[in-house]
């Protein structure tokens, strides 16, 4: 079983590398895809949209699939189908080509966003600690190589259909042996922890603790919604900021996301562990609140050491904050962790899709810096609210099934 547990693992880590390096790959591109197709970048915004719509429909149809057939099947097949995705960007020569490729690119993604945390879930729950944030350290790991090998395939002047050729079959030469290592079903070995902890609490079973858990989910997926708004805020805006605000020349306002962007990898490679120590909820807590307090240093300082900072405070305090609200919605129920990691996926994408259009129009209202306040409210209300993940005790209708 340890061994069996052990390949899943690392199969995980393979599908969320993937994910990484080619959504990464795609986005080093992207610049040259909007030359190729001759179109603006108010175009381009739009045809991101359906990206981002893309990746909504396949987390709400990659949910309930993955509960069906399980994990084992869909996460090659959303891992090839997203693959084989990336490269029609790059053959996209107007308009509503590239708006068909990315609309399935995206989809592709939102497949295996939710598969893939679905089944680290399953992974999670068979070793019975904190796994999952090392799944999203290696997803980032993916984006920081193809950021690499972009740059370098960009300076020998390969095109983007060639170089995102490329990446397509190695992407499907990847998701084929790795998925000889995905587990066939959840491991029992997390059962008696789950029957033990439904002893201990007074929480009805049947009908009404059916009732009771989505609402437990929607919680979790607005708690998400709310932190990838930040991530996105941080993504779109940090550059700007030191840019704009602070006059700092363009090689160091680069480093405002270079310092968030490394900051949440090394904090996610550490949140399990974290994790294992104090629990899930002190880790959404302190670590929203500490994204609060380095995102208000950040905004309201008027040097750049200071602001770079504040940015890598930022990026600690939300390393570890998404991985456990999946994990919760994973281990909520068993029997429906894709369905719930598809709600919490599906709101938290719309959350980072938003943190740009929200923060843009607040500018016409206050200078910038003022408008990071937003997310600084947002992770202040997720660090007020970390108790969802302490209730209630996970759901496993088959166990349940076996002890009547």
């Amino acid at each position: 079983m340890e061994r069996t547990l052990r390949h899943g693992r690392v199969a995980t880590f393979a599908y969320f590398a993937l994910n990484g390096f080619v959504l990464g790959m795609w986005v080093v591109h992207i610049p040259a895809v909007e030359h190729r197709a001759g179109i603006s970048h108010a175009v381009l915004g739009w045809l991101l949209l359906l990206l981002g719509l893309g990746a909504f429909a396949g987390m709400q149809i990659a949910g309930p699939l993955t509960d069906r057939l399980g994990a084992r099947r869909v996460v090659p097949l959303s891992a090839a189908l997203c693959s084989a995705a990336v490269v029609l960007p790059g053959l996209a020569g107007n308009v509503w080509a590239l708006g068909a490729a990315l609309l399935l690119l995206g989809f592709g993604n939102g497949c295996l966003d939710v598969s893939m945390n679905a089944h680290a879930v399953q992974v999670e729950r068979g070793y019975g600690r904190p796994v999952m944030s090392a799944f999203h350290a290696t997803f980032s790991i993916g984006g920081v190589l193809a950021a690499l090998v972009g740059a370098r395939t960009l300076s020998w002047g390969w095109s983007p259909a060639a170089t995102l050729g490329a990446v397509a079959v190695l992407g499907l030469a990847i998701a084929a042996p790795a998925a000889a290592g995905l587990l066939r079903s959840a491991p029992a070995t997390f059962g008696e922890t789950e029957i033990s902890d439904a002893k201990e609490t007074s929480e009805p079973t049947g009908a009404a603790r059916r009732d009771r858990t989505p609402r437990r989910i929607w919680l979790l997926a607005a708690l998400a919604l709310m932190l990838m708004l930040c991530e996105g805020v941080a993504n779109d805006w940090s550059v700007l900021h030191l840019r704009d605000v602070l006059d700092a020349p363009p090689a160091t306002a680069a480093l405002a996301y270079g310092a968030f962007s490394t900051t949440m990898t090394i904090g996610r490679l550490l949140a399990d562990r974290v994790a294992g120590r104090f629990g899930a909820v002190a880790v959404l807590r302190y670590g929203a609140g500490l994204a609060a307090l380095g995102m208000t240093i950040a905004a309201l300082s008027p040097w750049i050491p200071a602001a770079l900072a504040g940015w890598a405070l930022f990026g600690a305090g939300l390393s570890g904050c998404i991985p456990q609200l999946f994990s919760a919605a994973g281990h909520a129920d068993q029997d429906a962790a894709g369905v719930n990691v598809s709600r919490v996926a599906g709101l938290g994408y719309l959350g980072m899709l938003a943190g740009p259009a929200v923060i843009g129009p607040l500018t016409h209202l206050a200078p910038l810096n003022l408008t990071f306040f937003l997310p600084v409210a947002l992770c202040a209300i997720a660090a007020c609210t970390a108790a969802v993940l302490r209730t209630p005790a996970p759901v496993t209708r088959r166990v349940e099934a076996e002890t009547v």
